[in-house]
């Protein structure tokens, strides 16, 4: 099964754990594979700069647990040819529909409101990473 997720899962992955995390641990272990586009990681490199991150780094002592080196090393990266406008409200937001259409995925996982309320784009479900866990327990790809 290939998903895409967006950079608030990243980031909430690499920093907390949590469910972002578990489906980053069901990456690395293969479970799952992870399509991203060069666009998405960028924007995750951005944010992990963010002065707001970087005093809760060191003031909350928090470990970073990936880097982008350590997701690029387990993603396949794709290349969207296709620029899409389907959200209006936040325009950044099609670059996840853009990588998740590309790549062909089956989910998109965020916890971002302009995406969830799509629920669903082009046969790509869009979910949030505690929904995407239940239907991996309910189809029996979780113990």
């Amino acid at each position: 099964m290939k998903i895409t997720v967006d950079t608030n899962v990243l980031i909430s992955a690499t920093f907390w754990y949590g469910d972002s995390h578990r489906i980053m641990q069901l990456v690395e272990s293969k479970i799952i594979k992870l399509v991203l586009s060069k666009e998405i990681l960028q924007e995750y490199s951005e944010v992990l700069r963010y002065d707001e991150i970087q005093s809760k780094i060191k003031n909350k002592n928090l470990y970073m647990k990936y880097t982008l080196q350590k997701i690029v090393s387990f993603s396949e990266i794709v290349e969207p040819t296709a620029k899409l406008d389907v959200i209006k409200d936040d325009p950044d937001d099609n670059r996840v529909l853009e990588c998740a259409k590309e790549g062909k995925v089956s989910y998109i996982i965020t916890n971002d409101n302009h995406l969830l309320k799509l629920k669903e784009f082009e046969g790509i479900k869009i979910v949030t990473p505690e929904e995407f866990l239940r239907i991996l327990k309910t189809e029996n790809k979780l113990n």
